[in-house]
C-alpha cells in the first residue's frame, strides 16, 4: 500500500452524497440467468491460494501515520454487531451510540478526522426498531440477520416472511443465510432459486448472502456458491454467520473476491464482500484491506462494497490508535463498547 492510500479514509463522493446505503451509491446487481456451464468450470487451486495468503503479512505492511489512516478506514467499514440471546434494547442503544461515535472525540481531533461512523449496525429482527430509532438522522443503515439465522433451516415461508417483517421494521440491509445442503449436494439450481426468491422478498433493501464457508468443505464449493449467489442477485457475499466453528479466513476471502472479480468482468456489475466472524484484531483487518486493494482495487475500500462483520474489532482498533498517539497501550476499559 502506497503513501497516498490514507486519502481513502474519506468517503467516495457518491457515498458521501447518499449516506452509507450501498444500493444508492451504485447500480445494484440485477443478477442473471443461471449459467451451469460457468459454475461447473469454476475451480480453486487450494495450495496456491494458501501460499498467496501466507505471504501477505510479510509483503503488505503499513506503519505509523499510514497504519492509523488504514485503521480509520477499517472503522468506516464495520457492521457493528450484537447477535446474542441476551440482547436488550439498552444494549442496542449503547451499540448505536458507539456506531455514531466509534472513537473518542479527543483522539479523532488529534488524528485530524471528522465525521467518522461505522458502516452499519447489525442486529436480530426484534431489535431492528430500536436500532432504527437510535440511528435516526445518522445515515447509518440497520442490517438485520434473517431467514432462520444462523442455520437457515426454518420453514421456507417463514424465512421469506421474516425478511418482509425486518424490511417493514426499517432494516435497509438484510443478511440472509443460504441452505448449505444445496452446495454440498451440488444442487445449484435450488440454491439459485432460493437466493432469487430471497432477493425479491428484500425489495429495495440491500441483500447480503451468508455462505457459512466453514461448512462448505472445499474452496471450490465456496467459489461456486459465491458465483451462484451473485447470479441470483446478491448485492454482497459474506463469509459466515459468526456461529460456525471456522469463520472468515484469508484463503476463503481470496477465493470469494476473485469470484467477485470474475463476475464483474463477465457482467459489468459490482458485488460487495463482507468477511465476518473471528476478525477481532486490528492487524487482521489490515490484512483483509490489503488483500481487497490488491485484488479488486480502491473502489472496494468503501462501505458500499466492503464491510467487516465484527463486534470486538472496533475496541482493538481504538486501542491501537491511542498507542499511535501516545506511544503506550491503554487498558481496555478506556475504549468502551456496548
Amino acid at each position: 500500500m502506497r503513501a497516498e492510500d490514507p486519502r481513502l479514509t474519506t468517503l467516495s463522493p457518491e457515498t458521501a452524497a447518499t449516506g452509507l446505503l450501498p444500493q444508492l451509491a451504485h447500480a445494484r446487481n440485477p443478477g442473471m440467468a443461471l449459467d451451469l456451464d460457468w459454475v461447473a468450470g469454476v475451480q480453486a487451486n487450494t495450495s496456491a491460494i494458501e501460499r498467496r495468503c501466507a505471504t501477505l503479512g510479510g509483503r503488505r505492511s503499513v506503519k505509523k501515520d499510514w497504519q492509523a489512516a488504514w485503521l480509520l478506514k477499517a472503522i468506516s467499514l464495520i457492521d457493528l454487531t450484537t447477535l446474542s440471546g441476551d440482547d436488550t434494547p439498552g444494549r442496542v442503544e449503547r451499540l448505536c451510540a458507539k456506531a455514531r461515535q466509534p472513537v473518542r472525540p479527543d483522539m479523532l481531533a488529534a488524528l485530524g478526522m471528522t465525521g467518522l461512523t461505522v458502516g452499519a449496525v447489525c442486529v436480530y429482527h426484534d431489535m431492528v426498531e430500536t436500532a432504527v430509532r437510535c440511528l435516526e438522522g445518522s445515515n447509518i443503515p440497520v442490517a438485520a440477520v434473517s431467514t432462520g439465522f444462523p442455520a437457515g433451516l426454518s420453514p421456507w415461508r417463514l424465512r421469506l416472511a421474516e425478511i418482509g417483517e425486518s424490511v417493514k421494521a426499517g432494516a435497509k440491509e438484510i443478511d440472509i443465510v443460504i441452505s448449505r445442503r444445496h452446495v454440498l449436494t451440488g444442487n445449484w439450481q435450488a440454491l439459485y432459486d432460493e437466493m432469487r426468491e430471497m432477493r425479491a422478498a428484500c425489495g429495495e433493501a440491500h441483500v447480503k448472502a451468508i455462505l457459512a464457508t466453514g461448512e462448505l468443505q472445499t474452496l471450490r464449493n465456496v467459489a461456486r456458491a459465491s458465483l451462484v449467489c451473485m447470479m441470483a442477485g446478491a448485492d454482497f457475499i459474506k463469509t459466515s454467520t459468526g456461529k460456525e466453528a471456522v469463520n472468515a479466513t484469508l484463503p476463503v476471502t481470496l477465493t470469494m473476491i476473485r469470484a467477485i472479480r470474475d463476475y464483474q468482468d463477465r457482467t459489468g456489475h459490482k458485488v460487495g464482500y463482507k468477511p465476518a466472524g473471528g476478525i477481532s484484531k486490528a492487524k487482521d483487518a489490515l490484512l483483509y484491506l490489503a488483500l481487497m486493494k490488491d485484488e479488486l482495487g480502491a473502489p472496494w475500500l468503501q462501505p458500499d462494497l466492503m464491510r467487516f462483520g465484527a463486534s470486538s474489532l472496533l475496541g482493538d482498533i481504538e486501542r491501537q490508535l491511542e498507542h499511535h498517539l501516545t506511544g503506550a497501550y491503554s487498558a481496555g476499559y478506556r475504549h468502551a463498547l456496548a
